[in-house]
């Protein structure tokens, strides 16, 4: 089967242990990224299999309808970049494992390295010490303060243990069901929205981006954040409504930001607004960008492709394709 890799910037999809899993294929990789239909509809013209690395590149209808060959789309987390409706009647599976019961510690990780980065001005403090510049500020202790989760989901409840380690004290604000999730694990939950904003020291965005939740962040909540908190976001920008969170942090609430994502991908522009701002720690979409969780992302990827093969494909997202679009293993 023909495959195709796309946006692996760093070539290191096959020197991972489990992409020999895909012995046997014809695989080709591709390390720069690329948006163009016409030339991503000339790269993939022959492609049977399809692996996206998260949602680096937008698949729609005008670069599927030039796609003849393609049978599968095989990724892992969520698909809002792909045309759902444009596959299924094009016959074209999109296999896509959701890791519901799968922590995502890289994610986590990188969450935590943002909040002790911005609440002790790492990379402020860094940058001017290599200038001949000795301590430019007073950064803050993190013990005692209160860490507000907004949504208790896999990340989410991996970095309120992180927060319980570090002597804060943990504050949820999530659906009715992780609220319960979160008292059951010892955590305080918050009375409502304006309180989880206006107790918190840091709040840490965890939701699913999606139509109930896109812009579910709000400049007035937002304006209700201490002049001293943090808001650190490593799961979507869409979350916060456009041009808030810059107008919050140029008005002095939240007095600090620390995001790994932004609202188009990816930002090669340095004068883009929150990398001008002293109060923003800024990391390029790295939060699952680490050779451990690339291990557990495409071994799901991988083992998406092999049940394809063998006529069985699996984690199918649009189910109306079956039948009409499996070709089985003979």
């Amino acid at each position: 089967m023909k495959i195709a890799i796309l946006d692996d910037y760093f070539n290191t999809v096959r020197t991972l242990p489990c992409f020999s899993k895909l012995a046997g294929h014809d695989v080709t990789i591709w390390n720069d990224h690329v948006q163009d239909d016409a030339v991503l509809a000339e790269r993939l013209k022959d492609t049977e299999a399809l692996v996206l690395i998260r949602e680096r590149t937008k698949i729609q209808a005008p670069l599927l309808d030039r796609l003849p060959r393609l049978r599968l789309i095989s990724q892992r987390s969520v698909y809002p970049h792909i045309d759902i409706p444009a596959c299924t009647r094009l016959g074209i599976i999109v296999s896509s494992d959701q890791h519901a019961g799968t922590p995502s510690y890289a994610a986590a990780e990188l969450t935590w390295a943002l909040t002790l980065a911005a609440a002790r001005q790492l990379p402020q403090q860094v940058a001017a010490l290599k200038t001949g510049r000795w301590q430019i500020g007073v950064g803050t202790t993190l013990r005692g303060k209160t860490l507000g989760i907004f949504g208790y989901g896999r990340i989410g409840t991996a970095v309120a243990g992180y927060g319980r380690a570090f002597g804060m004290n943990v504050l949820v604000w999530s659906s009715p069901d992780s609220l319960e999730r979160a008292r059951a694990d010892g955590y305080g939950t918050a009375a409502g929205k304006e309180t989880f904003f206006t107790k918190s020291d840091v709040i840490s965005l965890h939701l699913r981006l999606y139509s109930a939740t896109r812009g579910v962040v709000s400049a007035d909540d937002l304006g209700r954040m201490k002049p001293s908190a943090i808001l650190v976001n490593t799961s979507r920008a869409g979350l916060i409504v456009p041009g808030a969170l810059e107008a919050a942090l140029r008005a002095g609430r939240p007095g600090m930001a620390a995001v790994d994502v932004f609202e188009e991908e990816p930002v090669t522009d340095p004068t883009h607004p929150l990398l001008t701002m002293d109060n923003v720690i800024c990391t390029p979409h790295i939060g699952y960008v680490s050779r451990d969780e690339y291990e557990l992302q495409f071994t799901d990827i991988f083992n998406q492709i092999i049940a394809y093969d063998a006529g069985a494909p699996m984690n199918v997202v649009n189910s109306d394709v079956l039948g009409s679009a499996v070709s089985p293993k003979p």
